[in-house]
């Protein structure tokens, strides 16, 4: 039903005027695993389908030893779904060109004013060696779909490069029809406490922000915490007892996205490890995995997949990129669940103020503004001025210490906002050894710059500052509330 979508608006919008459209339409839905894709589509048509069907995991054949069969697999599936909506024909199909007549014999069959809609889910885990998938499926949106004006073919995949590669950005049979593409992000803070608070968690913004930080905004993950139990409680059952579901879900993450995932979570695990990112030399250093096409087109698929973002460092040449792991579930995994094994069954709740939960924290809300770096600009004041995000870093010498920054914001009138993170349980006090390290950053900055930007000083903390002798150094406090802005 669609009032069991939480946010949202803008795809539940996009859909209206699809089916409103008078000649057929494709949509093309993609997007990290997890984030709801198909229970969006799903709710918002209510399941009325002419036809929908989801392919089966390259995991679950795994987990049946059914590797060899695949196709055989995907393709008696896909009959069965035939019959489920009406198809009479009982006999085995033998590849997808004859899957595909089949389906335009189905939806002939069904006589309906408006639209018809066909979802077929998880589309690029069909696309089997040998198959001669694409080359059917491209027949059937040319000859068949496009012909079709009551027509709704809505697509969807987890495998985002493939997607993005064989139908969105496709130069060949599928070109241009997809008429409408929908990426499907994880939550913001907002759509988060949004979310919980439908499931019935009640939290303070405090504790979101950590379920966050935990989950990503993956919404599917979210659905394992329960009402009634505090986040500690929650994090103790999904995460550190030994039958919890993200115990497992780091590789099926890998093996529902990539068909031959080893070398993307050999770069995924080294840039969890450096929390500046990598250049692509030093990614192919670390990993093994050679420079050239093939490590171009694995950094592009994870930064595709909403795992890995890429920046400039300032003062660099714009042709030097870093890759930085940004998915918080891999860096939370990645960070502290493997580094901290544990038989404990309330490790969380038992650790919860102790110096390596609380330098997670830090680090972890650090990624968080990352990611809602548009609310922060905003809350800065300069949403409509031009400027470039850095999560900066300066190597030093004996003469000259080095200065890393949690976000640095260049704006295009000349001022540089040099922000700085704490997530705290109460306003946060700057020390004289702070005020001291946060000189030494502002001077940094103006080297850097020989002094052609004015530096101002931005704290991102929980709840505010405190004010006291070394407060006066920051011109702009921006507390929760204000990231949790739309």
């Amino acid at each position: 039903m669609k009032n069991l979508i939480v946010a949202r608006e803008k795809e539940k919008a996009e859909l209206e005027r699809l089916m409103n459209e008078p000649t057929a339409q494709m949509l093309a839905v993609y997007g990290r695993r997890r984030t709801g894709k198909t229970f969006l589509i799903r709710e918002y048509f209510e399941d009325n389908f002419a036809f929908k069907h989801t392919a089966v995991s390259p995991m679950e054949l795994k987990e049946r030893g059914e590797g060899e069969l695949i196709y055989r697999v995907q393709l008696n599936e896909f009959a069965a779904s035939l019959r489920k909506y009406g198809s009479k024909d009982e006999s085995p199909i033998n590849d997808w060109f004859e899957a595909f007549h089949r389906l335009e014999a189905l939806i002939d069959s069904k006589r309906k004013k408006g639209k018809l809609v066909v979802f077929i889910d998880e589309l690029p885990w069909l696309d089997t060696p040998r198959a001669g998938f694409l080359s059917a499926f491209e027949h059937f949106c040319n000859d068949y779909v496009m012909g079709k004006h009551n027509m709704l073919l809505i697509v969807c995949g987890s495998a985002t490069s493939w997607m993005l590669d064989n139908l969105i950005n496709n130069k060949g049979g599928l070109y241009g029809r997809s008429t409408c593409e929908m990426h499907i992000h994880p939550f913001t803070l907002k759509d988060t406490e949004r979310y919980l608070q439908w499931r019935g968690l009640t939290m303070d913004r405090y504790d979101v922000t950590q379920a966050y930080m935990l989950t990503g905004g993956v919404a599917y993950y979210l659905s394992y915490f329960k009402p009634g139990r505090s986040l500690a409680q929650n994090v103790d059952e999904v995460f550190f007892s030994a039958d919890g579901f993200m115990q497992k879900e780091y590789d099926r993450l890998f093996t529902s996205l990539f068909a031959d995932n080893a070398g993307y979570r050999r770069i995924v695990e080294v840039l969890s490890s450096n929390r500046y990112g990598l250049t692509r030399e030093a990614i192919s250093e670390k990993t093994g995995v050679t420079m050239g096409g093939t490590l171009s087109g694995m950094l592009k698929a994870l930064v595709q997949s909403d795992l890995v973002s890429t920046y400039w460092n300032f003062g660099e040449s714009k042709r030097i990129q870093y890759f930085k792991l940004t998915d918080m579930f891999c860096l939370f995994y990645l960070g502290f669940v493997q580094k901290n094994p544990t038989s404990n069954r309330t490790f969380w709740n038992d650790n919860q103020n102790s110096p390596r939960v609380n330098s997670w924290r830090g680090r972890a809300f650090e990624d968080v503004c990352f990611v809602h770096q548009q609310q922060v600009k905003r809350a800065v004041g300069i949403d409509g001025v031009q400027a470039e995000v850095y999560p900066w870093h300066a190597t030093g010498d004996a003469a000259s210490p080095g200065a890393q920054i949690d976000m640095l914001i260049d704006r295009a009138d000349r001022v540089m906002n040099l922000c700085e993170m704490k997530f705290t349980q109460s306003d946060y006090v700057i020390s004289k050894d702070y005020d001291e390290r946060l000189r030494n950053k502002i001077a940094a900055l103006q080297e850097m710059t020989h002094g052609k930007r004015n530096v101002q000083v931005a704290l991102v903390t929980t709840y505010g500052l405190k004010q006291n002798m070394y407060s006066g150094r920051v011109q702009r406090v921006v507390t929760l509330d204000e990231l949790f802005a739309l």
